[in-house]
């Protein structure tokens, strides 16, 4: 009886120690798991383990043109400025006209360094106004760009009859390295034809006489 006793006792002893060695490599695993998962975390908060954030590239301001008011530049923008100071009411040019309005009547971007021009948004008024900076050596084929279009100008003024004596006034004049093109006038519903050539040549003249001072300051 005792020796069952005393065998009883020897296997509730082994199976007890089993146990507790089986908990105790339980409780090394789970601190081993959290030990590598505060690791993997300290890795990925760590400043030199994360990527530097990309900058924007800031573009030089010192490379970029100076640019009055409508994006075109200071010189041209001081020039129109003259031009409807000298005019008043009587300019009415309002809508900007970009430079290669002016390819299909040959101009090329060899041709010329600066450009501003204007016209009515209405198509009925011929108002229009365009100059032209030539690049070195350019200026004579500038001022025939400007011809070929007064040309066409000429040439579609039977659209319009009330416009006839506007065309047949514009000008076409070179003042240092810039060519101009004036067509103005205003109104001129109530002259007959010839009345409006002249009305028009002198609303040009004051036009071209403002360029000229503008230029030369």
């Amino acid at each position: 009886m005792k020796k069952l006793a005393v065998l009883f006792l020897t296997m509730t002893l082994t199976l007890s120690l089993f146990g507790c060695g089986n908990e105790g490599n339980g409780e090394s695993t789970t601190d081993s798991g959290q030990q590598e998962s505060v690791t993997d975390s300290a890795t990925e908060s760590s400043p030199e383990s994360q990527t530097e954030p990309e900058t924007d590239t800031v573009e030089d301001s010192s490379q970029v043109p100076d640019e009055g008011q409508d994006g075109i530049s200071e010189e041209m923008s001081s020039i129109r400025q003259a031009v409807v100071d000298a005019m008043g009411e009587n300019y009415w040019p309002d809508t900007q006209i970009p430079a290669e309005y002016l390819e299909g009547y040959g101009l090329t971007a060899d041709m010329y360094v600066d450009f501003w021009g204007e016209m009515p948004m209405i198509s009925t008024n011929v108002d229009t106004i365009m100059i032209v900076k030539a690049a070195e050596g350019q200026t004579e084929a500038v001022e025939g760009v400007l011809n070929a279009y007064r040309d066409v100008q000429v040439n579609d003024t039977l659209q319009y009859p009330m416009n006839v004596g506007k065309v047949q006034a514009s000008q076409i004049q070179v003042i240092g390295d810039y060519v101009c093109f004036v067509q103005l006038g205003a109104d001129t519903m109530d002259l007959e034809d010839e009345e409006s050539i002249l009305h028009c040549q002198e609303q040009n003249q004051m036009a071209l006489e403002a360029i000229e001072n503008a230029v030369q300051q």
